[in-house]
C-alpha cells in the first residue's frame, strides 16, 4: 500500500510542486490538496491520509490550530509534516508542541522531502537537533512558563540510566534503526526503551519527548 498525503498550503505553485515531487515515487500517492487548515478535518476524514503536510502560516487557520483541531478531533489522526519557509520560527516551535510529528523546509530537496514522508509515516519524527535548541531557547519560555517542560522535568520521570541515553540520542535525531545500532541492541528493545520513556514523561510522541528533553534543561550537559 502506497503512503497516502494530503498537502495543506495556500500557495497553488508550492502545492503543485510537493505533488510533482511526491508522486514521482511509486509507495506515495497524494490523495487531496487544500488551501487553509480550515479545510483540513473534513479532507482527514474523507481520505484517511497517513501524511499531512501542513504549511504553518495560512490565512484562515493556521497549521498549529489545525493540528489541534486534528489531533483532537480526528480518530487514529494522520503523521503531521509542518512545511515551513524558516526554520527558526515560533510557529513552527508552537506546531511541535501542538503535535506536529516534525518540520520540513520549502526550499529542502526533492529527495530530502521523500525521506520525511517517508520517515514520519513509519512513526519517526523528523526534528533537527540545533534548531530544536535555537527554538526550545528562544521560545521555551523558561521555566515556569506556561505549558513549558519544569526544569527538573527529565529528573523527576525517574528513567533509568540507558532510557535517559536513548532519550539524549532521540534529541540528536537517531531515528530507532540508527539507536539500535549506537547502542549494539536491537530494535525491538530500542522500541521499548523509546515507550518507557513517553510513558514516564507523560509525552504523547517522540517530538513531546524531545522537546521536553530541550526545555528542561536535560541536553545542556549532553
Amino acid at each position: 500500500m502506497p503512503v497516502t498525503v494530503l498537502l495543506v498550503d495556500d500557495e497553488p505553485l508550492v502545492r503543485a510542486g510537493l505533488r510533482a515531487v511526491l508522486e514521482a515515487q511509486p509507495d506515495i500517492e497524494v490523495v487531496a490538496e487544500a488551501a487553509d487548515g480550515a479545510a483540513v478535518i473534513p479532507l482527514v476524514r474523507r481520505w484517511r491520509p497517513d501524511v499531512v503536510a501542513m504549511d504553518v502560516r495560512m490565512p484562515l487557520m493556521d497549521g498549529i490550530e489545525a493540528t489541534r483541531a486534528v489531533l483532537r478531533s480526528v480518530d487514529r489522526p494522520p503523521k503531521i509534516l509542518v512545511v515551513t519557509t524558516f526554520e527558526n520560527d515560533e510557529y513552527v516551535y508552537e506546531a511541535l508542541r501542538a503535535g506536529a510529528d516534525g518540520f520540513l523546509l520549502k526550499r529542502a530537496r526533492p529527495a530530502e522531502i521523500v525521506h520525511a514522508v517517508r520517515l514520519v509515516a513509519e512513526g519517526e519524527s523528523l526534528l533537527f537537533p540545533a534548531s530544536v535548541r535555537r527554538l526550545a531557547a528562544e521560545y521555551g519560555g523558561g521555566a515556569g512558563a506556561a505549558g513549558r517542560a519544569a526544569p527538573d522535568a527529565v529528573e523527576r520521570a525517574g528513567l533509568t540510566g540507558r532510557e535517559a541515553e536513548v532519550l539524549r540520542l532521540m534529541a540528536r535525531g537517531l531515528s530507532n534503526a540508527e539507536i539500535a545500532a549506537r547502542l549494539f541492541v536491537g530494535a525491538e528493545t530500542v522500541k521499548s526503551h523509546v515507550s518507557a520513556v513517553l510513558a514516564k514523561l507523560g509525552a504523547r510522541d517522540r517530538t513531546q519527548a524531545v522537546i521536553t528533553a530541550y526545555e528542561s534543561g536535560f541536553m545542556a550537559s549532553a
